[in-house]
Order: structure tokens, then sequence, then C-alpha cells
């Protein structure tokens, strides 16, 4: 290779296809719309899932189940990974996960599982615990703190109406 093939075939400031400037172009007349349809007219643009017209496979396929959007995210962490990535007495938070790289990506909750053994004494700091998680860490001589969550959404414990509630007196006369 030379110096001079580097940035051959390279176009950094390319120019748009004018349409529609004549059949020496190759894309005169129509313009590369074709002949009929709908596609022809101006102003016309397909959403993303447009199948010409046939039933879209979004719709085809069935739904199952029920996806709570509004759900809180948990992310799970086994004690065998405390055990790796912990030395004794250090305190396993949410942060701590985080900055660890152990818990990655967007989650609301923390829940340590019980799957591997845990020799060292740690203190453990999260939103769930499973029995046997609990267990293991208090018999290895750590503690365990429950992290509170979110507050429940109380119902009819809105603010109440500024309007007053009894009618207005009417004018005699």
């Amino acid at each position: 290779m030379k110096l001079n093939d580097v940035n051959r075939g390279v176009h950094k400031n390319k120019k748009r296809l004018r349409v529609g400037r004549g059949p020496g172009s190759g894309r005169g007349k129509t313009s590369g719309r074709g002949h009929k349809g709908q596609g022809q007219l101006a102003g016309w643009s397909a959403p993303s899932i447009f199948e010409g017209g046939r039933s879209p496979i979004i719709r085809r396929l069935p739904k199952r189940g029920f996806n709570n959007s509004f759900a809180r995210s948990v992310i799970a962490v086994n004690v065998a990974v405390l055990e790796e990535r912990f030395a004794a007495g250090d305190d396993v938070t949410p942060e701590a996960l985080r900055t660890r790289g152990i818990c990655k990506g967007i989650w609301d909750e923390l829940k340590i599982l019980g799957a591997g053994k845990l020799t060292k004494s740690l203190k453990v700091s999260a939103h769930h615990f499973s029995a046997q998680a609990r267990e293991k860490i208090t018999a290895a001589g750590g503690s365990v703190t429950d992290l509170a969550g979110p507050a429940p959404v109380k119902r009819g414990s809105g603010k109440k109406s500024t309007k007053q509630g009894s009618p207005k007196p009417r004018a005699e006369g």
C-alpha cells in the first residue's frame, strides 16, 4: 500500500442525491418511487412495522402474561459472590456492590441469596434476604441489616379539598 492510497474512496463531504433531474441521472421521471401505489406520493412515509398492507407480525403474534411496568426491579447476589469479592469484616452495601462492579445496570432493590458457602464475617445490608442467606451470614459471625424500600402508597390520604362543603345560604325575598 502506498501513502496516496490511504484515503482513496473515502468521501467525507458526499453530495446528496438530487432526484428528478432528468433521465441521464438515473433518478429521473418517477425519482426512484416507482409508478403506481401509495409510495409514489409526496409526504408518504410508512411506520416502522409496516409490511405492505398485510397484518404486521407484532399484531399476529399472541401476547402472553402481564408485564408490570411499575414493578421495582430486584437484582440478586449469591453468598458465594460475597465470599469471593469481600474480605472479612467488610461492609456489604448496595453502593459497595456497584463500585466493585458486582451489580451492574439499573436496579431498585437488592436481594441476597444463599447459594454457596460463606466463611467470613460480613456486615451485609440489603433490601431482601432469603432464609438460607440470612442463616449463613449469621452462622459465619456476620450481621444482617434490612434496608427500607419505598414507602407504600396509601389510598385516600391525599390533600383535602379547599372548597367549602356546605351550600351557600339563600337570600330570602
